[in-house]
């Protein structure tokens, strides 16, 4: 191992950093350095990371990492009508 990288052990470990933060902050490099070497190219980075490529998004998403946030997919199916235009409808057709 390389000596910076055993200095980075040894200071999360001085400084009282929980496992879960100390992996957080090796995942988050990670990505990073590998979306910089494939250029940005997710589906070249996920194949490189071994993950799936909306395992990565998730991750880019969690850790602020791309700047872009996914769009929200509407609930239920496409094209079908929401439950209150639904009722909406109903309730202007009975008066």
């Amino acid at each position: 191992m390389k000596p910076s990288f055993e200095e980075l052990l040894d200071h999360l470990v001085e400084n009282g950093f929980f496992l879960e933060e100390a992996v957080e902050i090796l995942e988050k490099g990670i990505i990073e350095r590998v979306l910089r070497r494939t250029d940005g190219n997710q589906s070249e980075a996920a194949k490189v990371l071994g993950i799936h490529r909306n395992t990565l998004l998730r991750k880019m998403v969690e850790y602020g990492i791309g700047g872009k946030r996914p769009h929200p997919r509407p609930a239920g199916k496409a094209g079908a009508e929401t439950e209150p235009a639904a009722a909406t409808r109903r309730r202007s057709a009975a008066s």
